[in-house]
Protein backbone atom coordinates (compact mmCIF):
# COMPACT_ATOMS: atom_id res chain seq x y z
CA UNK A 1 0.00 0.00 0.00
CA UNK A 2 1.53 3.25 -0.77
CA UNK A 3 1.52 6.53 1.30
CA UNK A 4 -0.70 9.00 1.28
CA UNK A 5 0.75 11.65 -0.09
CA UNK A 6 -0.35 15.12 2.42
CA UNK A 7 -1.89 16.91 0.06
CA UNK A 8 -4.49 14.27 -0.49
CA UNK A 9 -7.68 14.47 1.71
CA UNK A 10 -7.26 12.49 5.39
CA UNK A 11 -10.87 11.22 5.89
CA UNK A 12 -10.46 10.97 9.74
CA UNK A 13 -9.46 14.45 9.82
CA UNK A 14 -12.17 15.62 7.72
CA UNK A 15 -14.90 13.57 10.10
CA UNK A 16 -13.16 15.32 13.06
CA UNK A 17 -13.42 18.91 11.53
CA UNK A 18 -17.22 18.21 10.82
CA UNK A 19 -18.32 16.57 14.06
CA UNK A 20 -16.17 20.13 15.35
CA UNK A 21 -18.37 22.44 13.34
CA UNK A 22 -21.21 20.45 14.42
CA UNK A 23 -20.74 20.51 18.24
CA UNK A 24 -19.84 24.38 17.58
CA UNK A 25 -23.18 24.71 16.31
CA UNK A 26 -25.42 23.47 18.80
CA UNK A 27 -23.26 25.18 21.33
CA UNK A 28 -24.78 28.81 19.68
CA UNK A 29 -28.35 26.84 19.46
CA UNK A 30 -28.06 26.58 23.20
CA UNK A 31 -26.65 30.08 23.87
CA UNK A 32 -29.08 31.42 21.75
CA UNK A 33 -31.70 30.04 23.30
CA UNK A 34 -30.40 30.52 27.18
CA UNK A 35 -29.84 34.58 25.77
CA UNK A 36 -32.05 36.15 28.26
CA UNK A 37 -33.51 33.50 30.12
CA UNK A 38 -32.43 34.62 33.85
CA UNK A 39 -33.64 37.95 33.09
CA UNK A 40 -37.29 36.76 31.58
CA UNK A 41 -37.11 34.45 34.32
CA UNK A 42 -36.51 37.95 36.70
CA UNK A 43 -39.32 39.70 34.73
CA UNK A 44 -41.84 36.42 35.49
CA UNK A 45 -41.01 36.32 39.60
CA UNK A 46 -41.95 40.51 39.63
CA UNK A 47 -45.09 39.54 37.64
CA UNK A 48 -46.20 36.96 39.56
CA UNK A 49 -45.79 38.54 42.89
CA UNK A 50 -47.65 41.47 41.12
CA UNK A 51 -50.46 40.19 39.86
CA UNK A 52 -51.02 37.34 41.81
CA UNK A 53 -50.37 34.58 39.00
CA UNK A 54 -50.52 31.36 40.03
CA UNK A 55 -47.82 29.74 38.31
CA UNK A 56 -44.41 30.78 35.97
CA UNK A 57 -46.78 29.74 32.95
CA UNK A 58 -49.06 31.98 33.75
CA UNK A 59 -45.96 35.13 33.64
CA UNK A 60 -44.84 33.99 30.80
CA UNK A 61 -47.66 34.29 28.87
CA UNK A 62 -48.30 38.07 29.63
CA UNK A 63 -44.88 38.48 28.47
CA UNK A 64 -45.47 36.30 25.18
CA UNK A 65 -48.61 38.14 24.69
CA UNK A 66 -47.38 41.82 24.67
CA UNK A 67 -44.45 40.82 22.77
CA UNK A 68 -45.86 39.45 19.81
CA UNK A 69 -48.83 42.14 20.00
CA UNK A 70 -46.23 45.02 19.81
CA UNK A 71 -43.39 43.46 17.98
CA UNK A 72 -40.80 43.57 20.94
CA UNK A 73 -38.48 40.87 21.52
CA UNK A 74 -38.68 39.14 24.95
CA UNK A 75 -35.58 40.59 26.17
CA UNK A 76 -35.84 43.83 25.61
CA UNK A 77 -39.59 43.53 26.95
CA UNK A 78 -38.27 41.63 30.44
CA UNK A 79 -35.13 44.07 30.57
CA UNK A 80 -38.41 47.14 30.73
CA UNK A 81 -40.08 44.94 33.19
CA UNK A 82 -37.82 44.56 35.36
CA UNK A 83 -36.12 47.96 35.49
CA UNK A 84 -39.55 50.06 34.67
CA UNK A 85 -40.77 51.90 38.22
CA UNK A 86 -43.29 50.04 39.59
CA UNK A 87 -46.77 51.08 38.74
CA UNK A 88 -49.83 52.10 41.14
CA UNK A 89 -51.45 48.97 41.64
CA UNK A 90 -54.89 51.03 41.43
CA UNK A 91 -54.32 52.39 38.56
CA UNK A 92 -55.65 51.03 35.56
CA UNK A 93 -52.51 52.19 33.81
CA UNK A 94 -49.03 51.58 34.27
CA UNK A 95 -47.77 55.24 33.34
CA UNK A 96 -50.57 57.48 33.36
CA UNK A 97 -50.24 60.68 32.07
CA UNK A 98 -46.82 59.77 30.06
CA UNK A 99 -46.43 61.80 26.82
CA UNK A 100 -46.53 60.61 23.23
CA UNK A 101 -44.78 62.06 20.38
CA UNK A 102 -44.29 60.74 16.83
CA UNK A 103 -41.97 58.77 15.29
CA UNK A 104 -39.04 60.29 14.75
CA UNK A 105 -37.85 59.89 10.70
CA UNK A 106 -35.13 59.05 9.44
CA UNK A 107 -33.33 60.71 6.26
CA UNK A 108 -30.46 58.75 5.23
CA UNK A 109 -30.75 56.73 2.17
CA UNK A 110 -30.49 52.95 3.49
CA UNK A 111 -33.70 53.95 5.29
CA UNK A 112 -35.63 54.80 2.27
CA UNK A 113 -34.76 51.61 0.78
CA UNK A 114 -35.60 49.31 3.53
CA UNK A 115 -39.19 51.01 3.81
CA UNK A 116 -38.56 50.90 7.38
CA UNK A 117 -41.45 52.48 9.69
CA UNK A 118 -44.14 52.06 11.83
CA UNK A 119 -42.25 51.24 15.05
CA UNK A 120 -40.17 48.14 13.49
CA UNK A 121 -37.08 47.75 15.18
CA UNK A 122 -36.21 45.05 13.31
CA UNK A 123 -35.98 47.16 10.16
CA UNK A 124 -34.64 50.11 11.46
CA UNK A 125 -31.46 48.58 12.45
CA UNK A 126 -30.55 47.27 9.35
CA UNK A 127 -31.23 49.79 7.38
CA UNK A 128 -28.58 51.56 10.14
CA UNK A 129 -26.22 48.70 9.04
CA UNK A 130 -26.45 48.97 5.55
CA UNK A 131 -25.89 52.77 5.74
CA UNK A 132 -22.86 52.33 7.84
CA UNK A 133 -20.98 49.66 6.07
CA UNK A 134 -21.93 51.58 2.46
CA UNK A 135 -20.23 54.67 3.87
CA UNK A 136 -17.51 52.89 5.05
CA UNK A 137 -17.11 50.30 2.30
CA UNK A 138 -17.40 47.25 3.64
CA UNK A 139 -19.72 44.50 4.06
CA UNK A 140 -18.76 43.25 7.08
CA UNK A 141 -20.40 45.24 10.36
CA UNK A 142 -22.60 44.89 13.17
CA UNK A 143 -25.14 46.74 15.01
CA UNK A 144 -25.40 46.70 18.90
CA UNK A 145 -28.08 48.04 21.57
CA UNK A 146 -26.81 49.09 25.29
CA UNK A 147 -27.63 46.64 27.50
CA UNK A 148 -29.46 48.89 30.49
CA UNK A 149 -29.50 45.41 33.28
CA UNK A 150 -25.45 43.69 32.37
CA UNK A 151 -24.00 47.32 31.26
CA UNK A 152 -22.03 47.07 28.22
CA UNK A 153 -23.00 46.43 24.25
CA UNK A 154 -24.70 43.22 22.80
CA UNK A 155 -24.94 42.28 19.34
CA UNK A 156 -28.08 42.56 17.67
CA UNK A 157 -27.89 42.39 14.08
CA UNK A 158 -24.36 41.52 11.99
CA UNK A 159 -23.11 40.47 8.98
CA UNK A 160 -20.25 39.08 7.39
CA UNK A 161 -18.84 37.78 10.67
CA UNK A 162 -17.99 34.26 11.30
CA UNK A 163 -19.77 32.41 13.78
CA UNK A 164 -16.54 32.52 16.35
CA UNK A 165 -16.65 36.42 16.19
CA UNK A 166 -20.34 37.03 16.59
CA UNK A 167 -19.66 34.10 19.84
CA UNK A 168 -16.77 35.84 21.46
CA UNK A 169 -18.46 40.01 20.64
CA UNK A 170 -22.08 38.91 21.73
CA UNK A 171 -21.48 41.06 24.59
CA UNK A 172 -18.90 43.41 25.16
CA UNK A 173 -17.98 45.43 28.59
CA UNK A 174 -17.07 49.16 29.01
CA UNK A 175 -13.32 48.15 28.11
CA UNK A 176 -10.78 46.00 25.47
CA UNK A 177 -13.08 47.02 22.37
CA UNK A 178 -13.03 50.34 20.14
CA UNK A 179 -16.79 49.87 20.73
CA UNK A 180 -16.83 50.22 24.07
CA UNK A 181 -14.44 53.18 23.78
CA UNK A 182 -16.52 54.56 21.08
CA UNK A 183 -19.80 54.01 23.53
CA UNK A 184 -17.42 55.58 26.75
CA UNK A 185 -16.75 58.77 24.83
CA UNK A 186 -19.82 59.18 22.99
CA UNK A 187 -17.61 60.13 19.76
CA UNK A 188 -16.56 58.09 16.65
CA UNK A 189 -13.32 55.88 16.58
CA UNK A 190 -11.52 54.47 13.92
CA UNK A 191 -9.07 51.85 14.26
CA UNK A 192 -6.47 51.62 11.29
CA UNK A 193 -4.84 48.62 12.24
CA UNK A 194 -6.19 46.19 14.25
CA UNK A 195 -2.89 44.00 15.09
CA UNK A 196 -1.21 47.46 16.61
CA UNK A 197 -4.22 49.67 18.35
CA UNK A 198 -3.79 49.59 22.10
CA UNK A 199 -7.23 50.27 22.64
CA UNK A 200 -7.65 46.11 22.23
CA UNK A 201 -7.13 43.54 25.21
CA UNK A 202 -5.12 40.68 23.23
CA UNK A 203 -7.63 38.20 23.39
CA UNK A 204 -10.26 40.75 21.69
CA UNK A 205 -7.63 41.46 18.68
CA UNK A 206 -6.49 37.78 18.33
CA UNK A 207 -10.47 37.12 17.75
CA UNK A 208 -10.70 39.88 15.42
CA UNK A 209 -7.67 39.23 13.24
CA UNK A 210 -8.59 35.38 13.26
CA UNK A 211 -12.13 36.29 11.56
CA UNK A 212 -10.24 38.53 9.30
CA UNK A 213 -10.71 41.92 9.98
CA UNK A 214 -8.20 44.54 10.45
CA UNK A 215 -9.88 47.82 10.80
CA UNK A 216 -13.26 49.32 11.75
CA UNK A 217 -15.03 52.29 12.43
CA UNK A 218 -17.28 52.58 15.37
CA UNK A 219 -20.27 55.26 15.55
CA UNK A 220 -22.24 55.74 18.49
CA UNK A 221 -26.00 55.89 18.08
CA UNK A 222 -27.06 58.82 20.24
CA UNK A 223 -30.07 60.84 21.73
CA UNK A 224 -30.07 64.51 22.07
CA UNK A 225 -29.18 64.49 24.94
CA UNK A 226 -25.77 62.53 24.56
CA UNK A 227 -26.34 59.34 25.82
CA UNK A 228 -25.15 56.44 23.71
CA UNK A 229 -28.14 54.03 23.12
CA UNK A 230 -26.25 51.66 21.08
CA UNK A 231 -23.53 51.12 18.02
CA UNK A 232 -22.78 50.57 14.58
CA UNK A 233 -19.26 49.17 13.33
CA UNK A 234 -17.81 48.71 10.73
CA UNK A 235 -14.88 45.59 9.91
CA UNK A 236 -12.61 45.73 6.62
CA UNK A 237 -10.60 43.23 6.17
CA UNK A 238 -7.45 45.55 5.23
CA UNK A 239 -5.78 48.47 7.51
CA UNK A 240 -7.57 51.45 7.05
CA UNK A 241 -5.90 55.19 6.35
CA UNK A 242 -9.35 57.25 8.14
CA UNK A 243 -12.50 58.16 6.73
CA UNK A 244 -13.25 61.64 5.13
CA UNK A 245 -14.96 64.41 6.41
CA UNK A 246 -18.01 63.72 4.23
CA UNK A 247 -18.00 60.06 5.80
CA UNK A 248 -17.76 61.47 9.60
CA UNK A 249 -20.29 63.56 8.47
CA UNK A 250 -22.94 61.45 7.10
CA UNK A 251 -21.98 58.79 10.03
CA UNK A 252 -22.75 61.61 12.54
CA UNK A 253 -26.23 62.01 10.99
CA UNK A 254 -26.72 57.93 11.33
CA UNK A 255 -25.68 57.83 14.71
CA UNK A 256 -27.75 60.82 15.67
CA UNK A 257 -31.25 59.84 13.93
CA UNK A 258 -31.13 56.39 15.06
CA UNK A 259 -30.20 56.87 18.55
CA UNK A 260 -33.24 59.23 18.69
CA UNK A 261 -35.22 56.50 16.84
CA UNK A 262 -34.46 53.78 19.66
CA UNK A 263 -35.04 56.53 22.43
CA UNK A 264 -39.04 57.09 21.52
CA UNK A 265 -39.14 53.41 20.37
CA UNK A 266 -38.17 52.60 24.27
CA UNK A 267 -40.39 55.53 25.77
CA UNK A 268 -43.75 54.47 23.40
CA UNK A 269 -43.60 51.22 21.42
CA UNK A 270 -42.31 48.86 24.68
CA UNK A 271 -44.14 50.89 27.32
CA UNK A 272 -47.23 50.36 24.60
CA UNK A 273 -46.16 47.06 25.63
CA UNK A 274 -45.63 47.42 29.39
CA UNK A 275 -49.68 48.86 29.48
CA UNK A 276 -50.59 45.68 27.67
CA UNK A 277 -48.71 43.22 30.47
CA UNK A 278 -50.48 45.64 33.20
CA UNK A 279 -53.96 45.34 31.24
CA UNK A 280 -53.70 41.73 30.92
CA UNK A 281 -52.53 41.21 34.79
CA UNK A 282 -55.23 42.69 36.00
CA UNK A 283 -58.16 41.63 34.00
CA UNK A 284 -57.15 38.32 34.57
CA UNK A 285 -56.98 38.49 38.40
CA UNK A 286 -54.81 35.44 39.20
CA UNK A 287 -55.89 33.46 37.27
CA UNK A 288 -54.13 31.26 34.32
CA UNK A 289 -53.27 32.45 30.95
CA UNK A 290 -52.28 30.23 28.31
CA UNK A 291 -49.79 30.91 25.48
CA UNK A 292 -50.88 31.61 22.15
Amino acid sequence: MRERSWSEPDGEGEAVREEVARLRAEIRQLHTRMEGRPLVAQAQGMLRERYALPDAETAFALLQRASQQYNVKLRTLAEAAVSAPRPDGRSALWFPGRARHAEPTLSFEAAGSHRVGRGNRSQVLSAVLSQALAVVGTDMGNVQIADRAEGGLRIERHTGHTADFVDFFAHVGEEGTACAKAARDVAQVTVQDVATDPVFTEEARAAILHAGGRACHSVPLTTSSGLCVGMVSAHLERPLRGLTSAQLKVLTVVGAEAGEWLSWYDRTVVLDALEHVHILGRAHGGGRISRR
